[in-house]
């Protein structure tokens, strides 16, 4: 009798049913909440694509697709010979960042010299500035009235060279990044058994250290060559009359509301984006493991003239963005230079001049504020449902293809796009053109890659026995990702906060097509303000986004550890 009252069917039914329904309810919802993700993603990147592929594609006259817009975009005087240009500075810039970003990570992390954690933030500050502030700080330092201008002689600033430092400059921390991580995999015993072979340290470069870091060398020459074709700030503030592509795109569109023109060099920008992007993905393909379940790490011991020549070049390097940066905070605060070096404020009144005034700094960090709390909650949302609950694993691949996709698009392309694609007045989000919502939604999509493969990371360090207990005790899925998977990931969540406030805090090429005199931008009134002539304000106002980020990354470093030492304990060893 009481083996019968133990089969299935004498369990009480309406237990069994109530969390069978709760279960069921659970997985639909989950499922909806993936596909709004997916769809947030379509309607953020997919249609304003489409939208700038459709102007540079479709003959307005005949309205069918074909390539006489392209054809007429080209034969434009002028259009390939600013692609050459573009190809040439990006060439250039390349073959200077890529060796002296090397040299530094090497120094970083195969030396024993000191002040490494210093350097290390030193040479990461272009990331806090815009890309404009290199070209005003170039134009103070050897432009027709810099105290350096016999460097360069008969204003050679303005042109070819200005560019290049100022992109050397912009693209130096991204490339150093790569290296470094890359350079920090190294199995030991490959040293040991090449120095007991004999070889020397040439030898075990060209056989042991460059193997290794090939890839990475190549993923930072792809970087450091995209982001200098795709970007315009110092071509516009030191360029002179060398233009180029990314350039010719906004003074078509700005200076002649040539839109057509716009998205014909649109689509020319995006080729070496994707180019360069399939690239790097065809190399991560190849890329094989380089530290095996027996590797040992790498013991560096000190050497003292390699880690003094080490200390010297790094202290060159980070000398020298210190030198740049500093020469654009000293503009903001000299009163005319180079004639008036006494120190003021009067440069800081920036409602005394064109560019949107003290309103534009603060439309930035509310901006900025936003991106980071919706784009951090759209991403984590995205990446845990498709990595964490089983009912949307069918939305996994569609969300990661587009959550890609931004790497391979440019600010200024995705930008055009808004323009088309909320502009149209057949599209119901009409109304979001114009305010400060579609600068948010813009600045999402354009940071989009590196957060969600940031918060991709955090969830797949998550042993998916977590899940499993939850289903098996009967827990909410959501209740498991409160209790657990988000205070587990919450310094990656931080960080991809501390990504979207600083990035959308600098950007220029995303936003400069999509903003109004209502939602003015810091970074486009630097720009306006060096085109009416107030170089010194602009010097100015790029100072105050520097300082605003780096207040953020100071904040942000302050909850991490604060989250270290409370929710994060268990990372802690154990006292014994």
């Amino acid at each position: 009798m009481n083996r019968v009252l133990n089969w299935p069917w004498f369990a009480p039914r309406s237990r069994k049913s109530a969390s069978s329904n709760l279960s069921s309810n659970s997985e639909t919802l989950a499922w909806l909440l993936a596909g709004l993700c997916v769809l947030a993603m379509l309607l953020l990147l997919a249609g304003p694509l489409l939208a700038i592929l459709s102007q540079a594609f479709i003959d307005k006259e005949s309205g069918q697709w074909g390539f006489a817009t392209i054809a007429a975009g080209l034969a434009a005087s002028g259009l390939l010979h600013s692609a050459s240009n573009s190809v040439l500075v990006a060439l250039a810039s390349t073959a200077l960042v890529l060796p002296l970003a090397y040299l530094y990570a090497a120094a970083l992390t195969r030396t024993a010299m000191k002040c490494k954690g210093l350097l290390r933030m030193l040479a990461l500050i272009p990331l806090l500035a815009p890309s404009l502030l290199p070209g005003i700080a170039l134009v103070y330092l050897f432009g027709n009235q810099g105290m350096l201008k016999s460097w360069f002689p008969d204003g050679s600033i303005y042109g070819f060279w200005g560019i290049v430092i100022a992109q050397v400059f912009f693209t130096f921390p991204h490339a150093l990044m790569i290296l470094l991580t890359a350079l920090r995999v190294a199995d030991g015993r490959l040293y040991e058994a090449a120095t007991a072979l004999g070889a020397g340290p040439l030898r075990q470069w060209l056989t042991v250290t460059l193997p290794s870091v090939r890839y990475g060398l190549l993923s930072a020459a792809v970087v450091v060559f995209t982001l200098v074709v795709i970007d315009f700030g110092a071509a516009k503030v030191i360029g002179g009359q060398f233009n180029v592509l990314a350039l010719e795109a906004y003074k078509q569109v700005i200076g002649q509301q040539n839109f057509a023109r716009g998205a014909v060099i649109g689509v020319l920008l995006l080729i070496p984006a994707l180019l360069s992007f399939v690239l790097d993905h065809i190399a991560q393909q190849k890329q094989q493991a380089m530290l095996g379940a027996r590797a040992q790490p790498l013991q560096i011991r000190p050497h003292v003239l390699r880690d003094r020549l080490a200390l010297l070049f790094c202290a060159v390097i980070s000398g020298a963005l210190l030198l740049i940066l500093g020469t654009a905070v000293a503009a903001a605060l000299i009163k005319l230079w180079p004639y008036q070096m006494q120190l003021s404020l009067a440069h800081f009144n920036f409602d005394d001049v064109d560019g949107g005034g003290w309103a534009a700094f603060f439309n930035s960090l509310t901006m900025s504020a936003g991106t980071a709390l919706f784009g951090t909650v759209l991403v984590f949302c995205g990446a845990w449902l498709t990595e964490k609950v089983p009912a949307c694993r069918v939305w996994r691949q569609p969300l990661h293809l587009l959550a890609m996709l931004p790497m391979a698009v440019p600010g200024l392309v995705l930008g055009l796009g808004y323009v088309f694609f909320f502009n149209h007045p057949a599209n119901p989000l009409h109304g979001l053109y114009g305010t400060m919502t579609i600068l948010i939604l813009c600045s999402i999509a354009h940071f989009y890659t590196t957060a969600h493969l940031t918060a991709v990371t955090a969830l797949k360090q998550l042993d998916r026995e977590f899940e499993a207990v939850a289903a098996s005790l009967k827990v909410p899925f959501w209740l498991t990702a409160w209790r657990v998977t988000l205070p587990v990931c919450l310094p990656a969540v931080l960080e991809i906060a501390r990504y979207f406030f600083v990035g959308t805090m600098t950007t220029v090429s995303a936003v400069v097509f999509i903003y109004t005199p209502d939602t003015m931008l810091a970074s486009v009134s630097v720009l306006n303000m060096d085109d009416a002539g107030d170089t010194a304000a602009a010097a100015a106002m790029a100072t105050m986004i520097v300082l605003s980020s780096a207040l953020a990354c100071a904040v942000f470093a302050l909850l991490s550890y604060c989250l270290q030492r409370k929710s994060q304990a268990w990372r802690l060893p154990a006292k014994v």
